[in-house]
Parts: structure tokens; sequence; C-alpha cells
């Protein structure tokens, strides 16, 4: 199997990107990524290909709402467009895989609510073939805390959607769901596209459970790559068609980009990207 391409989650430095677009994009280029993961693309996607364009820098995925009529974060609510406004938005970027990164757990507890999530990605991704574009799935913690005759809410949805849908999977996020994250990746076997290289140390408990305290961002203990607790090296080599190895911190332990420079030379250094 050839090596996944390394690259970066843009959520990873908002602060950084929103303040300066150019600027940002051109010290991940210095890095040496020639890939980002866009986010918040579908309000400015011209701006965002002619910095990529500058930076020469390309965003084969990218996150966006497909599933939600608001999208919940940690960090606040961001209302969502129509899938027709975001697939428009992912071409005109160059994009070729557009992944949905969140629904909000009650969506998660029930099986008609896994059913609804499912049946709107299959739908979904019949609209974005009519772009040239794939649709995907990024977990949270969320997606774990269901079971129904044995089967996860997660193993559910992965047996309800169609083989067109990808899967990017976030190994720090499944490990804090209490996942057997390598036997994970195993299971998902071809669907599994994308991971999200993130590593950090496990909270005590699922945050995203109904009865956990509130949370956001910074209260997450987030480390570089192959320093906290997640099996990133067994999981990378488990993998069997992995195309991207994106590095994404919700919550960066120190200068954003010294963190991402980190964790890019923990996989190009490591055989475990290119």
């Amino acid at each position: 199997m050839a090596l996944p391409l390394a690259s970066v989650q843009l959520y990873t430095l908002a602060a950084e990107f929103s303040a300066d677009m150019n600027g940002s994009l051109d010290k991940l280029a210095q890095i040496g990524l020639k890939n980002v993961e866009a986010f918040d693309f579908v309000r400015r996607p011209k701006e965002i290909r002619a910095a990529l364009d500058a930076s020469g820098l390309a965003s084969p995925t990218g996150h966006a709402p497909l599933l939600s009529d608001e999208l919940w974060t940690p960090d606040g609510s961001i209302p969502t467009p129509a899938n027709e406004v975001v697939f428009e938005a992912a071409a005109e970027l160059g994009m070729k895989t557009v992944i949905d990164p969140m629904v909000p757990t009650e969506r998660w507890l029930t099986e008609d609510g896994v059913q609804d999530i499912a049946e709107r990605l299959n739908a979904a991704s019949q609209k974005a073939a009519e772009f040239g574009l794939t649709v995907g799935y990024h977990n949270h913690a969320q997606e774990f805390l269901a079971d129904f005759d044995g089967q996860s809410a997660y193993q559910r949805f992965l047996s309800l959607v169609e083989p067109s849908v990808a899967i990017e999977l976030d190994l720090y996020w499944a490990l804090v769901g209490g996942q057997d994250v390598v036997s994970l990746v195993k299971e998902l076997g071809d669907r599994l596209v994308a991971i999200h290289v993130k590593d950090g140390i496990k909270p005590p408990t699922n945050p995203f459970d109904p009865d956990a305290p509130k949370f956001d961002s910074s209260s997450l203990d987030q480390r570089h790559a192959g320093q906290g607790e997640v099996p990133t090296i067994e999981a990378m080599q488990a993998a069997t068609g992995v195309k991207y190895a994106v590095i994404e911190y919700d919550n960066a332990p120190g200068e954003v980009f010294s963190d991402i420079e980190n964790s890019y030379r923990f996989l190009i250094d490591g055989g475990l990207a290119a």
C-alpha cells in the first residue's frame, strides 16, 4: 500500500488562519506539508483557493456539515448551508471528499437517530456525485455511547451507509469512546480513507455522555503524535487503504505551528506518511 499523504486539519490553527490566511498556509508549506483539510470553506471558497494556490497547497479533503441543520462544536454552534452549496464550494477548491465532522450526541442514542444519519449521508453521497465528489464522516466519541443488539451506534451506522461513503477515523476520539483503536482500524478495512492523527490522555469519562460535565476544547489534554495514549503507530500500520494522514489538535499543547511540525516529523520520519 502506498503511504498516505500527510495533511493537517485547518481547525487546528483556526485563530491563526483567520488572522492571516496566506501567512499561515506559507508556514505549513515551509514545514513540508503539501496538503491541508479545509474547514469553514463554504462562505469563502475563492479566497481560500487563491491562498492555497499561492502557497502551493491542495485541500483534497474538507470538513463541512452535511447532516445537521446546525453544527454543534465544543466551542459554539455553526449554522449549516444546503448540501448543494457545500458541494459547489468544495468543487471550487478542487476538493475530492467532503467529510461531515460532527453529529450531536442525542441523534446517536436511538436506532431511529442512527438510521436518519445514515439515510441523510447516503442521499448526500448521491448529490455529491453530481459535482464529482464523494462524502464521508468523521467521528468524535458520542458514536460509541449507545449499543443496539451488541452493535455500537457507530457499527450500526457503518452497516447502513453505502460503500461510496468514506470513513475518516479520529484515533483520539475513538480511544476516548472506549474503543480498541487498532481493532477498529482493522474492522474498517478499505472503507477507511483518512485517519485523524491526534494524541493525548484519555479523560476519565466520555465527555459526550449526556451525564458528563460540560466541556470545551481547552479542557482536553492533547499531546504530540506518539506522546500520548493513542496507539498511533500500530493503528497506522493496521490500515489497508488510507489515503490521508491528517494531523489535528483540538487543543494544541504549545505553539501551534511547532506542534504541527512535531507531528508531521513523527509521521514522515517514522515512515507512516509521505
